[in-house]
């Protein structure tokens, strides 16, 4: 049975994909369902899927980003975007390197994606240098979206105590349950906020992604260091622990 995973942060829009795909494609197995980059991104290293229907805008990673790591974690894997901008994504697109399905999805889409889907599996059909370009290209014509100006402070609670905090002085933020542990030099509190809702509200280019649990400060790094398989370890400034950081999360490093 060929293997699939889906990414979609919105519920009702991943819910759907699943229906339809139940429907239009009942042979594929689905192994993950993803409502981040991040965790998507770890999926397709464990699962190497089929397939992976990537939704361009999620917390964290981009499906873009994702895709791009995919190439090396796993080369064979079949890329759909899930997308609401048709007008930038044609010309790439129908190189045929990537499927995409326009937001909201049409039925009559998804059957001809599945067809040419299935023929590529079929063949083993996948050149990964030109997935590469294609990528490029969509970044470049990605329309800028309206964000919110990044979380400068958070509330925590510690204990009895309820602490300001201000969101520089984080060394890292890690998922417990439905809740967040925010690491400062001081010490730890807790935040009511689930990590996947952090990703998107922090600063992209301060806070990273290391593993699906763990969200870094690269300001607090003081070094990181990679063992036989190509895992990291990072040591903090201002902490005694260490931080593990998943293979797939180790390109974001590679320049140090």
């Amino acid at each position: 049975m060929p293997k699939g995973i889906v990414a979609e942060d919105e519920d009702l829009l991943r819910d759907e994909l699943l229906s339809l795909l139940a429907k239009a494609w009942p042979e594929l197995e689905i192994v993950a369902i993803c409502e981040d980059g991040g965790t998507a991104l770890e999926a397709i290293e464990d699962h190497k899927p089929d397939v992976a229907f990537l939704d361009i805008r999620m917390p964290g990673l981009t499906g873009l980003e994702v895709a791009a790591a995919a190439v090396s974690a796993s080369p064979g894997t079949k890329v759909v975007f899930v997308t609401a901008y048709n007008q930038y994504a044609i010309d790439a697109f129908d190189r045929g390197a990537v499927d995409y399905l326009l937001k909201p999805i049409a039925p009559d889409r998804l059957d001809a994606t599945i067809g040419r889907l299935k023929a590529r599996i079929a063949s083993g059909d996948g050149d990964t240098n030109e997935l590469a370009s294609i990528l490029d290209q969509l970044r470049a014509k990605l329309p800028a979206t309206p964000k919110a100006a990044p979380l400068v402070w958070i509330t925590a609670s510690a204990g009895k105590e309820t602490r300001l905090i201000l969101v520089e002085d984080v060394a890292y933020f890690q998922a417990d349950n439905k809740y967040t542990v925010v690491m400062t030099k001081e010490g730890e509190g807790l935040v009511r906020t689930p990590i996947r809702e952090l990703l998107d509200a922090l600063d992209p280019a301060v806070f990273k992604q290391i593993h699906r649990s763990t969200i870094v400060n690269m300001k607090a790094i003081a070094s990181i260091a990679r063992d036989e398989s190509g895992r990291g370890t990072i040591r903090l400034r201002h902490r005694p622990e260490t931080l593990p950081v998943s293979l797939t999360f180790m390109p974001l490093f590679k320049n140090m």
